[in-house]
């Protein structure tokens, strides 16, 4: 693993978390191109996940499901954390949504509501309006940092 990473990885994960998913692909593809041979696959994951994100909110089903589906195969090599993230939270709260995706099929797509973490408070199902009734409410994946703390 490269010793450093480049801040940019750090403005990434923060458009990331914030929705910002088109932003984070365009910024970790800057550095993707650049990275260490063996860094590539960590950022081609995330920034892979945040495409499939992206097309999710475009209603592009198809472009969500195999985009997350290869962003998870390649963060596969880095679990369960790499660079002080939490990437087995990662793939778990992704691999949760695109086994939703993939059971609500295509014609569905519209009946998945993601929400962020500042939403679930806000949510009660008992009480949701009608804009909700019949959808179907998971959180919207984060990318954290770690945990797990290493000795030098």
């Amino acid at each position: 693993m490269g010793d450093a990473f480049p801040v940019e990885l750090w403005q990434g994960i923060e458009a990331f978390n914030q929705g910002h998913f088109y932003a984070c692909h365009d910024i970790l593809e800057a550095i993707w191109f650049q990275a260490e041979e063996e860094d590539k696959k960590f950022y081609q994951g995330i920034l892979q996940i945040a495409v499939g994100l992206y097309h999710f909110g475009n209603g592009n089903w198809r472009g969500a499901v195999i985009l997350m589906g290869e962003g998870l195969s390649r963060l596969q090599g880095y679990l369960p954390d790499y660079a002080g993230l939490d990437l087995e939270q990662l793939t778990q709260d992704a691999g949760d949504l695109l086994s939703t995706l993939q059971t609500l099929g295509a014609d569905r797509v519209g009946d998945l509501v993601l929400l962020t973490p500042e939403d679930e408070p806000a949510i009660n199902p008992a009480t949701a309006d009608k804009t909700l009734q019949g959808k179907v409410i998971r959180s919207r994946p984060i990318i954290q940092k770690s945990s797990i703390t290493k000795e030098e």
